[in-house]
């Protein structure tokens, strides 16, 4: 009987972002530099080189080490249905090194384990799908409020124009841990509530103003 391997996968959103801090919490788990696979690319779906390599790769009672679930992917809905086909089509294991819950490994005899993760993983689907609603909402007020400003400045005459972004109370502290790699800038502009362009602008002004 072929001998169960650990794999680990790593993503990085970007070319540019360094993926070692998962590396070595990747190699902490006794994994070996050849059964870890890295992308470089965004975690919107599944259509990457290395994670389909990674999926050929795995036989089953192997286990799929990954350091937290956004490296796995984005899109929560295709998180749990690759969640799905790798613990049952293909009757492996995951472990998520920071956050214990989700490890089908706990008892391999015991379903409930298996149960435990596959709950905590639709819970965690159904924060980040309020999330994305809370964003979309605070953003409709927010240009419901430009609006409204500029029919208020219609009426008194007043300069028609948007009003200047002002950086979130959190800015200092979401920043600091996106600067240090411990979040995406996807999770930092949801922490934030704010669009691409204008976080990108914040952290501009923010890193000018340290010279």
């Amino acid at each position: 009987m072929t001998e169960a391997r650990v794999h680990g996968y790593a993503r990085v959103s970007s070319k540019e972002q360094n993926e070692q801090r998962q590396i070595t919490a990747l190699k902490g788990q006794g994994i070996a530099d050849r059964d870890i696979y890295i992308d470089k690319v965004s975690g919107k779906d599944f259509q990457r080189d290395e994670y389909q390599r990674l999926l050929n790769a795995v036989r089953k009672g192997d286990l799929v080490v990954v350091l937290s679930i956004d490296r796995l992917g984005r899109n929560y809905t295709e998180v749990q249905e690759q969640w799905r086909y790798i613990t049952q089509e293909l009757g492996a294991h995951i472990k998520v090194i920071d956050m214990p819950l989700l490890d089908t490994t706990t008892d391999p005899n015991n379903l409930d384990s298996k149960f435990i993760a596959d709950s905590v993983l639709q819970i965690l689907s159904y924060v980040a799908q309020k999330e994305r609603e809370n964003i979309r909402q605070r953003q409709g007020m927010d240009n419901m409020q430009i609006i409204d400003g500029q029919r208020i400045s219609a009426k008194t005459g007043r300069p028609v124009g948007k009003p200047r972004a002002v950086r979130p109370d959190n800015w200092d502290e979401v920043y600091t841990e996106w600067k240090a790699e411990k979040i995406t800038a996807r999770k930092a502009m949801q922490d934030l509530g704010l669009k691409p362009n204008t976080f990108y602008k914040f952290a501009k002004e923010h890193e000018q103003g340290k010279k």
